[in-house]
């Protein structure tokens, strides 16, 4: 098995409530809890699940934007979870975000250019003005818009086009992985489809890999290799885009995959309506966070850790209906998950 590009091990992420004239911590948001995910060179990895399940609190802590409250973030073996100076700096200029938004994304002040040369001057300070021009211009290229995009401002660009120019930011350091959090779901529809067919010719050619956040779950069965759903800050399920989409195995899964809108009503598509809200982040239900809507839970759903089963190679699932399957045993453990102050 290949080594990882980059991945997490039990993975938390908590946010405390205070409340009172002394701000004492009263509760905490559980937004990520105990994630343990890899993602391969040249992969994309997809995270779908409702919204405030942690998707982009993931993201956030895989760029070192948030830092974990236990766990361990690694890339190529190293933990990076507690870089500082100019090992952080290095680290950002090999991992890059293209953002949800193409217009509040992008410095209305600056000119194209100026925001694509802005990680050149960065972590490329030797560079010349007239190499970080051609350097742009290149990259700008790349992502299909023309060199005299260089000298205009995103307000006279479209969606689309500002876009290709975030993107153009993003790979003006040389990334190995890119976090694209919903970086299509504010697009034309005919717009995404332009921008996730350069998403995938640009991981052909430089060789990139994506964590993919999105809620658009047709867009994630056409650009992934594989999906992680989420539910609550838990993976519950975790397979080859394939294998999640022909044979969802969670009761969530199987929830999520029958809302998508099916063109032909004569398919007789049965759509599965979840019952109650989601519950608190800050007050989780014991066991699979899951059961209190699921319509399979059982007594046994709410005692305890549910461990993760492997009923088909390489497809995880964590539900006791597949106690049957094979246990996948995880060796990822971080030494000492202990809490990272800042």
């Amino acid at each position: 098995m290949q080594q990882p590009l980059i991945e997490c091990r039990n993975l938390a992420k908590h946010y405390p409530i205070k409340s009172g004239v002394f701000g004492r911590e009263t509760g905490r948001v559980h937004a990520v809890d105990n994630l343990t995910l890899h993602i391969n060179e040249g992969e994309t990895y997809s995270l779908v699940g409702e919204s405030g399940c942690g998707k982009s609190t993931t993201g956030r802590q895989f760029l070192l934007l948030e830092r974990p409250t236990h766990g361990c973030i690694l890339m190529r073996g190293k933990d990076i979870t507690r870089l500082r100076g100019a090992a952080l700096k290095q680290f950002r200029k090999n991992t890059q975000v293209v953002f949800q938004d193409p217009f509040s994304s992008l410095n209305p002040r600056l000119t194209v250019g100026g925001i694509v040369e802005e990680g050149l001057t960065i972590h490329y300070p030797k560079m010349t003005p007239d190499q970080k021009r051609d350097k742009a211009a290149s990259l700008l290229a790349l992502t299909g818009l023309s060199g005299d995009a260089l000298d205009r401002y995103p307000h006279e660009f479209s969606g689309g086009q500002r876009q290709r120019v975030g993107l153009a930011r993003a790979l003006a350091t040389d990334p190995q992985f890119i976090v694209a959090d919903e970086a299509v779901s504010a697009l034309d529809v005919s717009i995404q489809a332009q921008i996730i067919n350069l998403l995938r010719d640009l991981q052909e050619r430089l060789k990139l890999a994506y964590l993919f956040i999105a809620h658009d779950l047709a867009v994630v069965r056409h650009l992934s290799h594989r999906v992680g759903v989420m539910y609550l800050g838990n993976l519950v399920e975790e397979g080859a885009a394939a294998s999640v989409f022909d044979n969802p195995l969670h009761p969530y899964t199987q929830a999520l995959l029958s809302a998508i809108p099916e063109p032909d009503p004569t398919t007789g598509k049965k759509r599965i309506i979840l019952a109650g809200d989601v519950p608190r982040a800050d007050r989780p239900p014991s066991g699979c966070r899951f059961h209190t809507r699921c319509p399979r839970a059982m007594p046994r759903c709410s005692e305890g850790e549910i461990p993760e089963f492997e009923p088909e190679a390489g497809h995880r699932v964590k539900c006791i209906l597949y106690e049957s399957s094979p246990l996948w045993k995880s060796d990822a453990v971080c030494g000492g998950a202990a809490a990272v102050t800042h």
